[in-house]
């Protein structure tokens, strides 16, 4: 009975410590314009720690990464790109950072096309 029960645990933390994965892809939205926000967000989420991968696609603003969820999760890399003035799904930059970040890369209140040129 003992070894049963030992056994039992054993596995149970054995498969818990597998939950979490060593290299997980995942994708979100990112507000941003321009090749300097490109620069921006990808820095910012690769400074994350656990961050392996990190690309901003100016056309569809998908960040792509790969993470080591053992080290970080979604909310912590959405918190470092709201800290450079990058706006997310569920977290917003504050307006303090949000003004930090060049004229031409203000997505807020522009309409203009998301090309990525600077005029």
């Amino acid at each position: 009975m003992k070894n049963g029960i030992l056994i039992l645990t054993f596995l149970v933390v054995s498969l818990a410590g597998y939950a979490q994965e060593k290299n997980k892809k995942m994708t979100f939205e990112v507000d941003g314009k321009c090749e300097m926000c490109k620069n921006r967000i990808e820095k910012a989420a690769l400074g994350v720690d656990g961050v392996k991968y990190a690309i901003w696609d100016i056309p569809t603003h998908q960040l792509s990464l790969v993470v080591d969820e053992r080290k970080t999760n979604a909310m912590e890399i959405k918190t470092a790109l709201v800290a450079v003035g990058h706006d997310t799904k569920e977290l917003k930059a504050t307006q303090e950072a949000y003004d930090k970040i060049h004229p031409c890369c203000r997505y807020r209140e522009d309409s203009t096309d998301d090309s990525g040129k600077h005029r």
